[in-house]
Formats: C-alpha cells, structure tokens, sequence
C-alpha cells in the first residue's frame, strides 16, 4: 500500500496555539483523543493564547 503524501493527511487545529498540525504515526493508535500539537502546549492549556 502506497504512503499517502503529506497533504492527505488529517489535520487538526491546536487549541492552544492555533495552528494546524497533522497527523503523525505515533498518534496512529488515538488520533481521535489528540488535541494539542506539542507538549508545550499541553503543558499550557490553561494559559490558551
């Protein structure tokens, strides 16, 4: 099965930063649950921008 390219990926928009980030293969498993794009940015969701 051929990898998709980047821009079929899905994407989502960090509530925290709000920019967009895309799918990655370690979040293959719970895409559904992933809501920030970075660490740093769970570590900061109560300081949303």
């Amino acid at each position: 099965m051929p990898k998709p390219s980047k821009q079929d990926l899905p994407e989502k928009i960090c509530p925290v930063c709000q920019l967009p980030f895309t799918w990655r293969k370690k979040w293959d498993k719970n895409w559904l649950n992933v809501k920030y794009c970075s660490e740093k940015c769970r570590r900061n969701k109560a300081v949303q921008v």
